[in-house]
């Protein structure tokens, strides 16, 4: 099982908790506030703004948290400016991991960063230490309902899509980064809006940890991370074989 469909699965379980929810509201206010502060308030005219609402969405964000947020971010509301940050670094088995955050304190990120991956077999490095074992795409999914998986075949090609991987998950489409806003309103048009439709990191190579004390040790690390109230997303290349996730889970 890949890194990121792994990692994405185990936090979707633990997200049922409500603690776990409220630090994804956390989150998603933060990126809706920075996001409108950076541009126009107007989805339709703001790409990454749009992509935050649809991931507000995603979550069932009330309505009106979310144009809260906006509203926040749009009127200068407040004193508090966020600073876009990435961190890279190893973690447990030399997995290649990279932490992109939203902090209005770096010196306190940095040092909260630093401490997870010291603690837990990993090392902080400096900036592209690892990024460039990863490819920067434009990510979007659609739930599976919407289409059959030829039919998003042929629609995202023609939108200028690189890839589609369709399963009883939903459909993932990727397109290079300059793309990314062209393809999912071509898809938006035929489809509906998607579930979610980011620039993501994509690793080239994944990494097998195969030994069980070493793959607990870089779920922990990754889950400490995501549970970092500044960190936006992770992402990592690991692949831990199905047999020790089952004894892990067990």
């Amino acid at each position: 099982m890949s890194g990121h469909s792994q990692f994405k699965n185990i936090m979707h379980r633990k997200g049922a908790q409500d603690a776990k929810r409220a630090k994804v509201f956390t989150k998603l206010i933060r990126e809706l506030t920075v996001s409108a502060k950076c541009g126009l308030p107007d989805p339709a005219a703001n790409p990454r703004l749009r992509a935050a609402i649809l991931a507000a969405r995603e979550a069932n964000m009330p309505k009106d948290t979310i144009e809260r947020a906006i509203k926040r971010g749009a009127g200068g509301d407040g004193d508090t400016n966020y600073e876009e940050v990435r961190y890279e670094g190893y973690g447990p088995g030399s997995v290649a991991i990279i932490v992109e955050a939203l902090t209005d304190n770096r010196n306190r990120t940095a040092s909260e960063i630093r401490s997870a991956f010291s603690k837990h077999g990993g090392n902080l490095g400096e900036t592209n230490s690892v990024s460039f074992m990863f490819d920067r795409i434009g990510a979007i999914h659609f739930p599976v309902a919407v289409a059959s998986a030829d039919a998003m075949f042929e629609a995202a090609l023609e939108a200028g899509a690189d890839n589609v991987e369709s399963d009883e998950d939903g459909h993932d489409i990727t397109c290079a980064p300059d793309d990314l806003n062209a393809v999912r309103e071509a898809l938006e048009g035929q489809f509906g809006p998607p579930a979610s439709a980011r620039l993501d990191w994509r690793p080239q190579t994944s990494v097998p940890v195969a030994d069980e004390q070493a793959a607990q040790t870089l779920l922990k690390l990754l889950e400490i991370l995501e549970d970092n109230d500044d960190v936006q997303r992770v992402q990592a290349n690991f692949d831990i074989p199905e047999d020790v996730m089952e004894r892990l889970s067990a």
